[in-house]
């Protein structure tokens, strides 16, 4: 019995002992954490590494901040820029004209009478009926793409071949327009008792058209990809056709992206120059009907730049540019403000 005591007092001892060596150490631990916590969060230290890591994604936050208002910023100042520039050499032609320019249907340079009409209702004229001519296809292509050949392979090298008519050169539309275009809209206008000058409104207009589709069709058939397809489901589900579903689910929803795919194609319809310089006549007059030959304003900038001698015939050039510059965007304006009057009442 005593021996079993003497051991338990001292295992006891022993417990005692360990206890307060373990007390010890796990005071030293803690002094030590308050200690690292002074130096932390002392200012006159310099800051740990983990506070220096947990700063890192702050001072990236604020660059990019930075950078996204810098790039803003640059958009803005081109533009002002530019409209200023147009502005500051144009204002001879704008003094010595007013807005008689815009009005007036005589450009003569020798005599120095120069008037706009004629070249902004030829971009007008020419822009719509490219526009015109261009959505049935552009909406049949997109339709196809985005529905019917969706996960087709045959999509796949048609949706190609789209975007690359995005990037031929419109040099290349001018010669095919010359070759292929201009013959068959001379025996038309033939069968029609009209001028058979063959280059024309109608040929620019065609040639625009054909210029124009990818785009509206690239952009519209990313939207009609984009349908829910619970919509689609349903409207099957209620015993709906495809024809009904892309009539009245597929194109009402899509609407909003359709509509600006067109305002892009026809932003770039207003600005084209070559092709349409190549098969429209250069004529500084109104068109009286399509088979009429006239001039856009891109097309008798691009003909009479590099030959004009005169200040007024030079500045004259500039507005052309400078008015091209702001219908250009009076009509995006005005797009982008149906496109939001839209996407809210839906």
């Amino acid at each position: 019995m005593s021996k079993n005591t003497e051991k338990t007092d001292a295992s006891v001892g022993l417990s005692h002992t360990d206890l307060e060596q373990n007390g010890k150490s796990n005071h030293d631990h803690t002094g030590d954490e308050v200690k690292e916590h002074l130096v932390v969060t002392d200012p006159e230290k310099k800051p740990s590494r983990r506070l220096k890591d947990a700063a890192y994604p702050v001072r990236r936050e604020r660059l990019f901040n930075i950078v996204i208002t810098l790039s803003v910023v640059t958009v803005l100042v081109v533009i002002g820029l530019l409209f200023l520039i147009l502005v500051v050499h144009s204002l001879p032609s704008i003094e010595a004209y007013g807005f008689s320019f815009i009005v007036d249907k005589v450009w003569n340079p020798v005599t120095d009478k120069f008037g706009a009409l004629p070249f902004l209702i030829g971009t007008l004229l020419t822009s719509f009926v490219a526009l015109l001519i261009s959505i049935p296809f552009s909406l049949a292509i997109s339709v196809f793409l985005g529905e019917y050949a969706r996960e087709n392979r045959w999509g796949g090298v048609l949706r190609n071949m789209i975007e690359l008519l995005a990037g031929v050169p419109s040099v290349i539309y001018g010669f095919w327009g010359l070759m292929v275009l201009v013959p068959i809209v001379r025996s038309l206008a033939m069968t029609l008792n009209e001028p058979p000058y063959g280059v024309g409104v109608l040929a620019a207009s065609l040639i625009l058209a054909v210029m124009i589709v990818p785009y509206s069709a690239s952009i519209s058939r990313e939207v009609i990809s984009l349908v829910p397809d619970n919509l689609k489901e349903a409207a099957y589900a209620l015993g709906a056709t495809r024809y009904e579903v892309v009539r009245h689910v597929i194109i009402p929803q899509s609407f909003s992206g359709i509509f600006a795919g067109v305002l892009l194609s026809f932003g770039r319809a207003l600005g084209e120059t070559m092709a349409v310089t190549m098969v429209i006549g250069n004529t500084n007059a109104i068109p009286n009907s399509l088979f009429s030959t006239g001039n856009t304003m891109a097309s008798v900038i691009a003909n009479e730049f590099t030959e004009a001698t005169g200040t007024l015939h030079l500045a004259s050039l500039i507005e052309i540019g400078l008015l091209l510059f702001i219908v250009t965007l009076i009509i995006n304006s005005v797009g982008r403000y149906i496109i939001k009057k839209f996407s809210i009442s839906v």
